[in-house]
C-alpha cells in the first residue's frame, strides 16, 4: 500500500471513529502520571576527530561518547468512564517505534506487544492505547553498547527485543495505575490552539556544498545510473541549489497545536525533533507535565542540533533537514510561549510540584 492509498484508507476510518465517539460520548474523567522505562537511547556515536555516526561502532578506540542525552520518562494519560473503569491510555515516550525498522510491512513495532501486555495486566481486553512519540530525532531503541549482556537477559526471560521493551513500558504503567485511579479529575481546564509557525530554512555550510559538488561529479562520471543512483544525484544537486539560494530560500511553514488538559500541556511538531529541543520545552513549560508529539501534521524531516550538523552523518546532513538549529530554537520558544498563554496566571516556584495549578 502506497502513502496516498494509506491516507485515503486511514482518513475514512478516522472520520468514522470521530463521529462515533462524539455521538456516544459519556461523562468521564482523566488522570495523569509519570513513570520511567529505559527504552530510547542516543544513537549517534562521536569519535576522536569530531565526526559523528548514526549507529556508529562504540567498540572502537576512537569512540569518545554519545552526541546527546536520553530521556527515560514515561508520561501517561488515563481516561475513565463514570464508573471509574479504564477506557483509554496515552503513553508518551522519547523513542521512535523502530525496533524492527527496515521491514517492508506496516506494523506497530513494539507498541503491538506493549498493547497486548497492558490489556492482559490491566484486564481490559478492548483498552485503547495510544503510543505518542515525543521529541526523539536522535533516539532509538537499538542498543549502542552493553549488547551481549542485554541479549543474555532477554534470553533468560525468554523474550524478544520487542517483548522486552513492552515489559518495561508495562511495568511503568502498572507502577502508576492505582495512583492514577486515586486522582481522577472530572472538571478541568481545557484549551486547544492552532497556529502556523514560519521557520527559517536550514543553512547549507560551505563544506556541505563542496561535498555535494564532489558527489555530483562522481555520479556524473559513472555514466548510466540506475533509479537509486539517479535519486542520489538529484539529492546532491538539491543541496547545491539550496546553498546557492541561501537566505532567499522560503521559510518552512508548519502547523503547531498546543493543548491544555488540566495540569497537562500537549504540543505537536512535524519533525523528527532532536531530544534537546524537547527537553528545553519540557523544562520551561509551566505545566505539571508536558507531552510532546513529533511527526504530527506533516513531515519536516529531522531537526538537528548544532552538534549534529557539526558531526555530520545521517540526520545531521542537509538532505535530511528542511529546518536547522535556528528554526529549532524558534520552535522551542514559540511552543513554550503558546503553552504559557494557556496558564493565565504565573505559576509560583514549586507550585507545579505541589499540584496547585489545579485551582486555576
Amino acid at each position: 500500500m502506497q502513502p496516498d492509498e494509506y491516507t485515503a484508507f486511514l482518513l475514512s476510518r478516522l472520520v468514522e471513529v470521530a463521529e462515533q465517539a462524539w455521538n456516544n460520548r459519556q461523562p468521564g474523567g482523566v488522570s495523569w502520571t509519570l513513570g520511567h522505562a529505559v527504552v530510547g537511547q542516543n544513537r549517534r556515536a562521536v569519535y576522536a576527530d569530531g565526526r559523528a555516526q548514526m549507529y556508529g561502532n562504540t567498540n572502537d578506540a576512537r569512540f569518545r561518547g554519545m552526541e546527546g542525552g536520553e530521556d527515560h520518562g514515561v508520561e501517561m494519560l488515563f481516561f475513565w468512564n463514570a464508573k471509574q473503569e479504564l477506557q483509554a491510555l496515552a503513553v508518551n515516550l522519547a523513542c521512535p517505534a523502530q525496533e524492527v525498522e527496515s521491514r517492508k510491512a506496516i506494523n506497530a513495532d513494539f507498541w503491538h506487544e506493549t498493547r497486548e501486555q497492558l490489556r492482559r495486566e490491566l484486564r481490559v481486553p478492548n483498552l485503547t492505547i495510544l503510543g505518542w512519540i515525543s521529541a526523539a530525532g536522535d533516539q532509538s531503541p537499538h542498543l549502542m553498547f552493553r549488547k551481549k549482556a542485554e541479549e543474555r537477559m532477554r534470553k533468560l526471560r525468554g523474550l524478544t527485543s520487542k517483548e522486552e521493551i513492552a515489559r518495561r513500558l508495562t511495568a511503568a504503567v502498572m507502577d502508576t495505575v492505582e495512583i492514577a485511579r486515586q486522582e481522577i479529575t472530572t472538571s478541568l481546564p481545557f484549551q486547544h490552539r492552532v497556529e502556523t509557525l514560519s521557520l527559517p530554512p536550514r543553512r547549507i555550510l560551505p563544506r556541505e556544498k563542496e561535498q555535494a559538488q564532489m558527489q555530483i561529479t562522481q555520479y556524473e562520471n559513472m555514466g548510466t545510473l540506475n533509479p537509486y543512483l539517479l535519486n542520489m544525484l538529484e539529492r546532491e544537486r538539491d543541496v547545491v541549489r539550496r546553498a546557492e539560494v541561501g537566505d532567499k530560500a522560503p521559510n518552512y511553514e508548519m502547523e503547531l497545536h498546543t493543548l491544555r488538559l488540566g495540569d497537562v500541556a500537549i504540543a505537536t511538531n512535524p519533525f523528527e525533533l532532536y531530544l534537546n529541543y524537547g527537553i528545553q520545552m519540557k523544562s520551561r513549560s509551566p505545566a505539571l507535565q508536558t507531552f510532546l508529539i513529533q511527526l504530527a501534521c506533516g513531515s519536516g524531516l529531522y531537526l538537528p542540533t548544532p552538534e549534529a550538523i557539526e558531526g555530520g552523518s545521517y540526520s545531521g546532513l542537509p538532505h535530511t533537514n528542511k529546518v536547522g538549529p535556528e528554526g529549532g530554537q524558534i520552535l522551542v520558544d514559540r511552543t513554550v510561549e503558546a503553552i504559557r498563554d494557556m496558564w493565565p496566571t504565573p505559576v509560583p516556584v514549586g507550585a507545579a510540584e505541589t499540584g496547585s495549578t489545579k485551582k486555576q
